[in-house]
């Protein structure tokens, strides 16, 4: 093999092989790792692992596909054993270098096969290639592999695909990998999986990373599999990924480990249904995102539909992780913007969730693993959600919006979430509103609802029910022995009736206001806030700092709405003054005054 160096700069790639030289630009981008105040956390690898930038490959070995079968050059010394048989190739790798395989050309009855021990690039650039029996890309290394896309690339397999292996070897989907995939690079890339086998269209043994500006589609037919799946972790700091899969159960995103997205563009069609597992024997729905351990964004742009009967938006955390690993992280959302919305209905026990983080399980049954987060009655629920950032958006048609099986924090950010048949935002543990703007609203039943304590100690808080009795806008379970707590910071607005019991430490009233349309709190002197209502809704139970006994209806608002267009706090004028009544609905339930702590 003529030994030559090729480095990856942040400027460019100069890949030297003979006389020929070819140059792709790269863009620079710095990986964090996640900022996310968990009480346990799976690390991810440094920026410095994959960047391919900061890896000197050694050598290059060239693939291309063609009707009259593929051409491999640069696999020269006794390092390399090739194998091609027309389009089918599969090299072998045996020396100590850093190798970039650069595959293009066209071939409908190929694949790509590599055997390595050392990490490597797989280099794509224009190719298209269909596999008829399986894996279009198999590679059976451990090792780190940097996926660098270039122009137009198309993997594919057929709906006849058996995916047979021989031996041990996996072969999971359509690009397979037994270790990590980093994908970068300026160009697209089509992954299709039209197999009936379940087979996904990406899969990692390892990980999976999306970075830079890569396009990356992954759509999977109605017998075929997840569109991402990761044993440890799928990380998405960068690029364009949109995901389609329409077979039941399946998963846009599925890893063993947890889901961390930290930027890009990232879309999500989930159309799946129920269907029982036959592993576990248990009836199970699609989602758009499942971690077994946890979820977690930063930043970025998330948006995921799922219109499938028992289809979840987002699914996190769950039993057999716990009990395995004895330590179930919790899920978080500090920044970016995220859009989930389902349609479908309950099947077989399975609901239809927007978000739904941790689980429950029978403590008769089952015992309860270090780190799992309380039980109730007969009962385990571990789960704990806390968002800080970002701005979230949940509609969810046949079940509860956002439920979180252990606690629920809100420390910042701006949450709104709808259900029109279930609780809008519901947690079986305590839920506690430090920050933040937050809007529960439900047609179907409680608009906020913890099955421990409510402590609202700030923020800006709208929660409507109208349900009507016996369901309420904020609701403590106070037949527990829990309570509703109103604190002096916060600032609150509720259609449909407080918990019985309740406690506040600011008097609460009653204001009319005008339906759907902007209304405004006043202090005396300054407005604190407009909250926009829903129309067919004229009155609330109102409660803020300072508050004044004249506030406004019909107010005019300039500035940009916040939490989905819910609250804003400037730009408020005009308006009609209305005189506040205190409070005097849902005064004499059970759980009385204090403690304040």
């Amino acid at each position: 093999m003529h030994k030559h160096l090729i480095t990856f700069s942040t400027l460019t790639l100069l890949i030297l092989s003979g006389c020929v030289s070819d140059i792709i630009n790269f863009t620079e981008e710095e990986i964090v790792n996640p900022d996310d105040g968990s009480n346990s956390k799976t690390e991810v690898v440094s920026g410095t692992e994959d960047d391919i930038d900061a890896t000197e490959f050694t050598g290059t070995v060239t693939v291309v596909y063609s009707s009259s079968g593929a051409t491999v050059s640069g696999a020269d010394g006794d390092t390399f054993k090739v194998t091609a048989s027309g389009n089918q190739v599969t090299i072998t790798y045996t020396g100590e270098e850093y190798i970039v395989y650069k595959l293009s050309g066209t071939a409908p009855d190929g694949f790509f096969k590599l055997y390595s021990e050392k990490k490597q690039a797989i280099w794509l650039e224009d190719l298209n290639l269909t596999n008829p029996s399986g894996a279009a890309i198999n590679n059976q290394s451990g090792k780190r592999t940097f996926v660098y896309v270039e122009g137009t690339n198309t993997l594919a397999d057929a709906t006849s695909a058996s995916y047979t292996t021989t031996g041990t070897e996996d072969m999971k989907g359509v690009f397979f990998s037994e270790g990590q995939l980093v994908f970068s690079g300026s160009g697209t890339l089509s992954v299709t999986a039209n197999n009936n086998q379940g087979k996904s269209a990406i899969v990692s043994d390892d990980y999976v990373h999306f970075q830079n500006d890569a396009a990356v589609t992954a759509t999977c037919g109605s017998g075929a599999g997840h569109g991402v799946k990761a044993n440890d972790y799928v990380q998405i700091s960068g690029g364009f990924l949109k995901i389609t899969t329409k077979a039941a159960m399946k998963k846009g995103i599925a890893s063993d480990g947890f889901v961390l997205v930290e930027g890009g563009t990232t879309t999500l069609d989930i159309s799946g249904g129920v269907a029982k597992d036959s592993d576990s024997g248990e009836y199970k729905g699609s989602a758009g995102i499942k971690a077994d351990n946890y979820f977690g964004m930063t930043g970025g742009e998330l948006t995921i539909k799922n219109t499938g009967n028992g289809g979840k938006g987002i699914s996190a955390g769950d039993y057999d992780y716990d009990s395995k690993n004895h330590t179930l992280a919790d899920s978080y959302i500090s920044g970016g913007t995220l859009s989930i919305t389902t349609t479908g209905s309950e099947s077989n026990d399975v609901s239809s969730k927007g978000i739904k983080i941790g689980y429950k399980e029978s403590a008769s049954t089952k015992t309860g693993p270090g780190g799992w987060g309380g039980n109730s009655g007969s009962y385990v629920y571990a789960g704990n959600l806390k968002i800080s950032g970002g701005n979230i958006y949940v509609s969810c048609a046949k079940s509860e919006g956002l439920e979180a099986k252990g606690t629920l924090t809100f420390d910042g950010g701006a949450t709104y979430v709808y259900s029109a048949a279930d609780d809008a935002i519901n947690c079986q543990g305590q839920m506690t509103i430090n920050s933040g703007y937050v809007c529960g609203y439900s047609t179907g039943n409680d608009a906020l609802d913890a099955n421990g304590d409510m402590k609202i100690y700030g923020g800006y808080v709208m929660a409507i029910c109208t349900k009507g009795t016996p369901e309420v806008a904020l609701d403590a379970n106070t037949e527990g022995g829990y309570k509703l707590y109103i604190y002096k910071g916060a600032t609150v607005v509720a259609y449909g009736g407080l918990e019985g019991g309740y406690s506040s430490e600011q008097t609460v009233y009653t204001m009319s206001a005008t339906s759907g349309t902007w209304n405004a709190l006043w202090d005396g002197t300054d407005f604190i806030a407009a909250f926009k209502c829903p129309a067919n809704v004229a009155s609330f139970a109102v409660t803020a700092p300072s508050l004044a006994t004249t506030c406004y209806k019909g107010v005019s608002v300039s500035s940009e709405a916040i939490c989905s267009g819910t609250w804003t706090t400037g730009g408020i004028s005009g308006g009609t003054t209305v005189t506040l009544t205190t409070y005097s609905g849902n005064s004499g339930g059970p759980g009385g005054g204090g403690p304040w702590h």
